[in-house]
């Protein structure tokens, strides 16, 4: 099946929530995520559903790099949000997609918080990403695709415009 096929079966899926939406059937939707440290290797496993992911470090911080580590999830999870989005609003636009990849870089700076870099950030700076779209569609559609994108993706717009995270530490 091509991506345009399957952009049909999203336009169907698209128009049936946004129906859903305006029928008020649909509201916020609660997700979870947990996370736990692997004894031995001290290995982050996440589960969010029936899904499981591994998180871990590179061997220069103690890890085994048995997976990505936390900053690599986060580009990411921001590109699999890019394409995702460009799947749905390709599908509700119907613009015709042969191919869609988002590329994400990012970077850390180890030193941040030690003497003399102490007003170094110590999350991902400098992120930047670059999409490329295969498609018959003009320019301008693309550029309305994309502009639609922009501005509808959650996980670009938690990045742009952060929201609180309140949290509380339960002793065990």
């Amino acid at each position: 099946m091509s991506l345009n096929e399957f952009l049909v079966h999203k336009r169907k899926a698209v128009l049936a929530r946004d129906q859903r939406i305006t029928d008020g059937e649909v509201g916020p939707s609660p997700l979870h995520a947990k996370v736990t440290a692997e004894g031995r290797t001290g290995l982050r496993r996440m589960r969010i559903r029936d899904h499981q992911i591994i998180s871990d470090s590179a061997s220069g911080f103690a890890g085994y790099d048995l997976g990505p580590s936390s900053p690599e999830l986060q580009l990411g999870v921001l590109g699999t949000c890019m394409v995702h989005i460009f799947e749905i609003q390709a599908a509700a636009m119907q613009v015709p997609l042969d191919s869609v990849e988002v590329d994400v870089w990012g970077s850390m700076d180890a030193r941040a918080g030690t003497p003399g870099y102490e007003s170094l950030p110590r999350g991902l700076q400098g992120i930047r990403y670059e999409v490329r779209v295969g498609s018959p569609a003009s320019d301008l559609q693309i550029d309305a695709l994309y502009a639609s994108v922009e501005s509808s993706c959650p996980i670009l717009s938690l990045l742009r415009n952060p929201q609180e995270v309140h949290g509380q530490l339960v002793r065990v």
